[in-house]
């Protein structure tokens, strides 16, 4: 029988079937994982408890005796599964400095400096991605957001036809009212900070593909904004307006609507009278915002004030899903993101 996801046990049953079968889709195919912070004890305890559940395939970068070292001290007894790369000495090495060069040459990285980045274990981690020996990274225990993602942005780069990256929450709402039976998704609340109507578009396909990989429902993406269908006029509408046009044609069989105001999106009776015949005002289970500063105030506003569960940031828009943790997070927060990445790369397999 498989085994629960304990981090989320104090969360309400109907939370509590969406993030086991999170659990069971990647016990069901193991995704190999990669933790480039591999000495961290955090990572590590994580790691031990991913390899004891079966819900991934770890490898744990850093120097093998340190990191069996760290486990035999803290009693984590199933590292001993996990794959550990040194990053200063081994077989692939050479295979991921050329494979380095070739990516970055043109941008001026010479072999010497390749031969150098390959032993840096976040670089080392995205070259292990591109050349198809890991399926996903998480790191950040240790490390800034900045330094996690820029290997990430030069070797594993982003998905065909999109070309920003955005971060998203899964918001567990103490309502079953609102979304998918009290499940949404917003975004962008962690990346980008004022995209254009272009940028816009693309996350929200992005999250939409966030809301069927890992939420496991069908969305339904509305576009905020000050306005609903005209009621006011200004640039930045009309930026949510393009933007939901750009993201029609871009996923036709994509249900969108914008520009929604909050309430439109949210409320049937508001729907009916502010924006009829929608497929999506009064019942989006989805919500884009128009920059990362609404996106971001609104987020923290639903969870602290309306005792939400915030599951995030999760990254997407990469060829492969790398996420970045809080340099303060918990064990628990650790493996949950291990978790929801391997969902993310059985998402991008399909």
């Amino acid at each position: 029988m498989l085994q629960k996801v304990r981090i989320f046990a104090l969360l309400n049953p109907p939370y509590m079937d969406i993030l086991d079968n999170m659990l069971a889709r990647a016990q069901a195919k193991p995704r190999r994982i990669v933790l480039p912070e591999g000495t961290e004890i955090r990572t590590l305890t994580a790691a031990d408890k991913i390899l004891a559940d079966k819900a991934a395939e770890i490898i744990l970068i850093g120097q093998p005796e340190e990191i069996r070292t760290l486990a035999d001290s803290h009693g984590l007894k199933h590292i001993v599964n996990a794959t550990l790369v040194d990053p200063k000495q081994h077989p692939m090495k050479e295979a991921y400095t050329k494979l380095l060069l070739d990516l970055r040459q043109s941008k001026g990285v010479t072999p010497e400096q390749a031969a150098k980045f390959v032993e840096d274990p976040l670089y080392l981690a995205c070259l292990m991605i591109k050349h198809g020996d890991a399926d996903g990274e998480v790191a950040g225990a240790r490390n800034t957001t900045g330094n996690v993602l820029r290997p990430a942005f030069q070797i594993v780069k982003t998905q065909p036809g999109i070309s920003v990256v955005s971060g998203a929450f899964l918001m567990f709402l103490s309502t079953e009212q609102y979304g998918e039976n009290g499940l949404m998704v917003f975004a962008d609340c962690a990346v980008h900070p004022e995209p254009n109507a272009e940028e816009l578009a693309q996350i929200a396909v992005s999250t939409a593909g966030t809301a069927r990989n890992l939420a496991g429902f069908e969305p339904r993406v509305a576009m905020l904004s000050f306005s609903t269908k005209g009621s006011a006029k200004h640039e930045r509408v009309d930026k949510v307006t393009e933007a939901t046009r750009l993201a029609k044609i871009m996923a036709p069989e994509l249900l969108i609507d914008g520009e929604l105001q909050a309430d439109a999106a949210l409320v049937l009776d508001v729907a009916s009278s502010k924006a009829p015949g929608s497929p999506v005002a009064g019942k989006a289970n989805v919500l884009v915002f128009p920059s990362l500063e609404v996106g971001n105030i609104a987020y923290k506003l639903v969870q602290r004030l309306g005792n939400a569960e915030a599951v995030g940031p999760i990254l997407q828009g990469m060829a492969a899903p790398i996420n970045d943790l809080s340099r303060g997070c918990s064990v628990d927060d650790v493996y949950k993101m291990i978790v929801i990445t391997s969902n993310q790369a059985l998402g991008l397999k399909h």
